[in-house]
């Protein structure tokens, strides 16, 4: 999970994972739920809360933790003894869902989820007006045949910008929906984008110290090959520029699967990079990093993450081993989340010693002139 602390204190969580032995004091495994509600806000009425929360899609492990750790339903009913945190505003997709149950059975924490975001819908749907905060949700992407056409309101489109949080329109950030995808003009495309992850990608660009735009982060789930060769073959011509960053999480966990409809398993390095993929996910800004929030990366075991996929992502980089980051890493190092501070001067990773904080700056922010076409750095494929 990540969350985004936006500069006038607003706070957006996308996704969750909390494993079961996280909640046991006796398990060594990282309590990631402590770390994140000590960086939370109490209300007036000394709730637990994120401005926001968005789900980029319902695979268990970006949701798994919701009815443990987060209250659902009307924010009058809330308890103090359950103590949970309370989601100011949803943000959600119904395609993703419709796209998901198709290939899996959701578990039962993304039925919860769904069922919480028809609950904030229909508060629309019967008052015609943004409901009080507990009970908000922002749509991420148009549903098929129609089913969100009475309620644009609440409904970010496919490449349109989402620039309020909590209905707070303060231009601490914007956000480019790039997907959803919406359905092709054949069933094959509507397949294809089903198999592959369909996941809601934005990217941001986030004011750092009163100063717009000091970071540009892509988020785009599990969002596999297909997705991103079609956001190229869509963007390259003439809006390139809606992919770059400065800050990207790799999909799926550092997947092969991202950038190639090879399997890795079967051909090694034998496997074909997509050259349209690549390109998308390759738009950086000078300094810029990759972060792959998975467990620590070994070449001898399975996809995801996957190893090849890491050296494809260093050499987008610019071949710089040390942009390239992995969250286990830094837990077995640190024994802390990953974390980087947002500032007028750039980007920088926080670190445990102050003594090491200037060799942490990244030196990030300068925009990039022209779309990256498909290249390597370190000549091997």
């Amino acid at each position: 999970m990540t969350l985004v602390t936006l500069d006038n204190d607003q706070k957006l969580l996308i996704d969750l994972h909390v494993r079961k032995a996280a909640d046991n004091d006796g398990d060594d495994t990282p309590d990631v739920m402590a770390d994140l509600r000590e960086r939370l806000n109490r209300d007036t009425e000394g709730r637990l809360y994120v401005d926001g929360f968005l789900l980029s899609h319902p695979d268990k492990d970006h949701i798994t933790g919701l009815e443990t750790h987060f209250h659902l339903g009307p924010p009058e009913d809330w308890s103090k003894d359950d103590d949970k945190i309370l989601i100011h505003e949803m943000w959600s997709s119904p395609v993703i869902f419709r796209r998901a149950s198709k290939s899996h059975t959701l578990c039962p924490d993304a039925k919860a989820w769904a069922k919480e975001a028809r609950r904030r819908v229909a508060l629309f749907r019967e008052n015609g007006t943004t409901a009080d905060e507990g009970d908000r949700i922002q749509i991420m992407g148009e549903d098929e045949d129609g089913k969100t056409d009475d309620i644009l309101e609440i409904v970010v489109k496919t490449n349109e910008t989402v620039t309020k949080l909590n209905e707070n329109s303060s231009s601490a950030f914007e956000g480019r929906l790039l997907a959803p995808l919406p359905k092709g003009d054949d069933e094959d495309t509507e397949e294809l984008l089903t198999k592959n992850c369909s996941s809601v990608i934005i990217r941001f660009s986030i004011r750092g110290g009163g100063i717009l735009d000091k970071c540009r982060f892509l988020s785009g789930g599990d969002a596999e090959v297909a997705i991103w060769e079609r956001l190229w073959d869509d963007l390259s011509d003439n809006n390139a520029d809606w992919l770059n960053y400065d800050i990207l999480q790799a999909p799926h966990h550092c997947s092969w699967h991202s950038l190639s409809y090879d399997s890795w398993s079967e051909m090694g390095e034998d496997a074909k990079v997509c050259e349209a993929a690549r390109n998308a996910l390759g738009q950086i800004r000078k300094g810029a990093i990759v972060v792959a929030s998975s467990k620590k990366i070994d070449p001898n075991d399975s996809d995801p993450p996957c190893d090849r996929a890491k050296r494809e992502y260093i050499a987008i980089v610019d071949g710089k081993n040390d942009r390239f980051i992995c969250v286990a890493d830094v837990w077995e190092d640190e024994e802390r989340s990953l974390e980087y501070e947002i500032t007028a001067s750039g980007i920088t990773k926080t670190v445990k010693s102050a003594a090491k904080a200037a060799a942490a700056a990244m030196g990030i922010g300068a925009t990039a002139s022209q779309a990256r076409a498909h290249g390597r750095a370190d000549g091997s494929r």
